[in-house]
């Protein structure tokens, strides 16, 4: 009988903490959550997690801030976000390089990629562009690539940093292709775009959003981009895969929060973000901005696609003989 009684109060003591939880869920949020980015405002992804952060007002009832923490490899904006309270209430607007690509490019971290971060929504795909100055001959990738096995070291390419995505692809296509191409980095992508308007480096690699204006005004020829499939409203512009097959490369956004968040209020999020990222109005907005997204997915989903890009971008690094500093 004693033993009866305890197994009864367990059971109400265990049901009654459900009932805590879910009424916590369901009133969440009671305050203004926040989502720390580790970009400086006014920047592409500054002005995404802003159109977010709008929306995500409008849905909540509670005023949804961002914080820029800019600086670091993102690394500073990571390890606020790892470490505040998981209550729900401190969102991480991530890139490929604070869950991912860091883990190689680094030696030491601040904070766990990994352990340190629950999975909530994919934001978005960010696809780079090959843009050559107008002036080189070659107007396609098979012709980018002759003309570098022709000419050896004789071309080079701007890249917004050599341990940035833009370098980072711009290393594995030489590597891909079989050329000897020179990598000039860059403190920043307008100066690299403009050297190569200006002829000064033969090609760029870059985020759309650094480009795609001097693409329409001619000012740079776009010969590939670096997404699996062609792009909504650049359908023009073949993908590298189409002449080297299986070369595809995107940087991405995703939103996590600390570990140890309550799953209900995850499920939550993510529900209202799949809403927000279905609407066409926003999905536009996005695509405006060089963001391609395909719906939020899942809190699963999206931890099995950082677990694959984990596996995707170290044999990248590899590939190109980075080595972490």
């Amino acid at each position: 009988m004693k033993i009866w009684n305890r197994l009864i109060r367990i059971s109400l003591a265990a049901a009654l903490s459900l009932c805590v939880t879910g009424a916590a869920a369901q009133s969440w949020p009671v305050k203004p959550p926040k989502i720390i980015l580790s970009q400086p405002a006014g920047s592409p992804p500054d002005i995404i997690a802003r159109i977010l952060a709008d929306k995500l007002t409008r849905t909540w009832g509670q005023q949804v801030v961002v914080e820029n923490r800019p600086g670091g490899n993102n690394v500073i904006g990571a390890q606020a976000a790892a470490r505040s309270p998981a209550d729900g209430y401190t969102l991480y607007f991530s890139t490929t390089a604070a869950l991912v690509t860091n883990i190689y490019t680094l030696k030491s971290m601040p904070y766990d990629p990994v352990k340190d971060f629950m999975p909530v929504a994919m934001i978005g795909l960010s696809p780079f562009l090959i843009a050559a100055t107008p002036s080189l001959a070659a107007k396609t990738t098979a012709e980018l690539i002759a003309m570098a096995k022709a000419q050896p070291g004789s071309m080079a390419f701007a890249s917004d940093g050599q341990r940035g995505f833009g370098g980072i692809v711009g290393d594995m296509l030489k590597v891909t292709a079989g050329v000897q191409v020179t990598q000039v980095p860059y403190t920043s992508s307008a100066a690299a775009v403009q050297d190569t308007v200006a002829g000064r480096t033969q090609y760029t690699v870059m985020g759309i959003p650094s480009v795609i204006n001097l693409v329409r005004d001619g000012r740079l020829r776009p010969i590939a981009v670096t997404s699996a499939r062609r792009l909504p409203g650049l359908d023009g512009i073949p993908t590298l895969s189409e002449t080297l097959p299986g070369f595809a490369y995107v940087g991405w956004f995703a939103m996590v929060v600390p570990t140890g968040t309550p799953a209900d209020v995850v499920a939550k999020i993510n529900r209202d973000l799949g809403q927000i990222l279905a609407d066409a109005e926003n999905v536009q907005r996005l695509r405006d901005l060089g963001i391609y997204t395909e719906g939020a997915g899942t809190p699963e989903s999206t931890g099995q696609f950082f677990a694959s890009e984990r596996e995707r971008w170290a044999r990248v690094i590899k590939g190109i003989g980075m080595q972490p500093e």
